[in-house]
């Protein structure tokens, strides 16, 4: 069986860099914070993108193609057959995938399971779609995510409670978050596809979180510029960038697990 890696090292490549030079730089920074902790893990074919979306991250991510990207909006799944990062994509839903049995060595499913719903089905069709001993790959947002928005923290310090609470409710509503869930939670869910966690860790620490958080009000410009030419950043020039690279970058190299962090990292496997 067909077993692929990244690459020995994740710094040979710069996935900062990498992202920022075409999306805005909040979800750049988390983009390529998620990116390199897949460098060193051993991804064995054939492997299913759950939620593949444009294909954008699988294409800046992975150095080798990914045998099946699945995503149920038409637009999106027409730009990750255009992307090269897939052999073959399908316009599905992840609670019915329309393959075999036990046909996927491996799925990954970046930042895509919180925004289901119904996300208790797709956990039960990943794990019918996956070999005995197969490996789920996933990262969601956590149990801290919304105690680390600094606004309504701040609001929380000054007493005005209620408007600390419709800020976290706002946030999650444009964040189109179902699930910030802990470990236990999502120990409980994976158990009904026959998962069992292997390994997690959290990660993006509350200042990570906080330039992610601000930079939803700042990236503007970035929302303004695809509107109009169809493009996130206009001149993706070092010299246009600087001051964003500047700020994202102690964020990108900080250590990978942070405890107080809002996102875990997920690797299950599927009980033989």
């Amino acid at each position: 069986m067909e077993s692929t890696k990244n690459s020995p090292n994740p710094t040979e490549k710069d996935f900062l860099w990498i992202q920022i030079r075409e999306m805005p730089y909040f979800r750049a920074l988390l983009r390529a914070v998620e990116a390199k902790f897949y460098q060193n893990l051993e991804l064995e074919h054939p492997i299913l993108d759950l939620g593949c979306g444009d294909g954008h991250f699988a294409s800046r991510t992975f150095e080798f193609k990914i045998d099946t990207g699945i995503d149920p909006w038409k637009g999106p799944v027409a730009e990750a057959a255009k992307s090269g990062a897939y052999l073959s994509t399908l316009r599905c839903e992840g609670a019915d995938i329309p393959l075999p049995d036990q046909y996927f060595q491996t799925i990954i499913s970046n930042s895509v399971l919180e925004h289901i719903e119904d996300v208790d089905a797709v956990i039960v069709e990943a794990g019918r779609v996956i070999k005995p001993g197969g490996t789920f790959i996933f990262c969601v947002p956590n149990h801290q995510f919304l105690s680390n928005l600094s606004v309504s923290n701040f609001l929380d310090k000054i007493k005005i409670h209620f408007l600390a609470d419709a800020y976290r409710s706002f946030f999650n509503r444009i964040s189109r978050h179902h699930h910030c869930d802990d470990p236990e939670v999502w120990r409980s869910r994976l158990a009904l596809g026959g998962f069992e966690i292997v390994r997690s860790w959290h990660y993006f620490s509350p200042g990570a979180f906080h330039t992610l958080e601000w930079g939803h009000y700042f990236g503007l410009p970035s929302w303004i510029s695809h509107a109009l030419f169809g493009k996130w950043v206009l001149f993706p020039t070092r010299w246009n960038l600087w001051l964003t690279e500047k700020i994202c970058r102690p964020w990108y190299e900080e250590e990978a697990e942070q405890p107080e962090g809002a996102y875990t990292f997920y690797i299950a496997k599927k009980k033989a």
